[in-house]
């Protein structure tokens, strides 16, 4: 996995001719088992992936499970995801956000900045970041979009997750998987949405929900813990080599 980072401000002048390549695997992060997502991708993400919750700081943080083992991430073969969603933490690529001041001084606001000793910056392959004759180009104005998901999702996740635990809708748990009569995985210390307390919601507590927009992401993280069977199809097949 990649640990230097050179990362820099990014500008129409100094990185005119750069160009990134899109490309995944364990070397850029993608090999693991667990990846924080925000409520913004729930309805994508639970089509694919279990939504579990961690308790981080005193801060409630979502999570798609992709593995059982450490290090496993069962959506990856080589270097592309076999997945129909890639969480937007993962797709981000050797970009980050960070506020600062604007060029003329005014009030901080979110910059886009990229990793220069990422492999993928400056690839042969790669796709430029600027058009020849000025403007961003396509992949730029992706990335760009990718970072506003993550940037609006660091600023409201733990206030829609407290409001959920405040529901009474979060549920300690141990999540017990066998694969096998032989083989039973554990992933401890996790919250998931209950869907007995989802079912029971009503009065004043429903209807806060709702009208803050915050009862859909709930139901999306409850049904998505039927991806747990998923997962343990893609163990037993990549155990059994297919």
């Amino acid at each position: 996995m990649l640990t230097a980072m050179n990362r820099v401000l990014l500008n129409n002048i100094d990185h005119a001719d750069l160009r990134v390549a899109i490309r995944a695997g364990a070397a850029f992060g993608d090999g693991v088992n667990q990846l924080p997502i925000f409520p913004s991708e729930f309805e994508e993400a639970q089509r694919v992936f279990p939504i579990i919750f961690r308790e981080e700081n005193g801060s409630l943080q979502p999570y798609a499970l992709l593995g059982l083992d450490r290090d496993e991430n069962l959506f990856l073969a080589g270097d592309r995801w076999t997945s129909d969603y890639v969480p937007v933490f993962q797709r981000r690529g050797p970009f980050s956000i960070a506020v600062g001041k604007t060029a003329t001084g005014g009030d901080d606001e979110p910059m886009v900045h990229v990793d220069l000793d990422d492999p993928r910056v400056g690839a042969p392959d790669g796709l430029p970041l600027f058009k020849e004759h000025g403007g961003n180009a396509p992949l730029l104005d992706h990335m760009t979009d990718v970072l506003r998901t993550i940037f609006q999702g660091m600023e409201t996740t733990a206030a829609i997750c407290a409001a959920w635990r405040d529901a009474g809708l979060l549920r300690a748990i141990t999540l017990q998987i066998s694969l096998d009569e032989d083989r039973t995985y554990e992933v401890p210390d996790i919250l998931t949405v209950d869907r007995q307390a989802l079912a029971g919601l009503s009065g004043e507590t429903l209807e806060r929900l709702h009208r803050h927009g915050l009862l859909e992401g709930a139901i999306f993280a409850a049904a998505s813990l039927g991806n747990v069977q998923r997962l343990i199809a893609l163990k037993a097949a990549r155990q059994a080599g297919r």
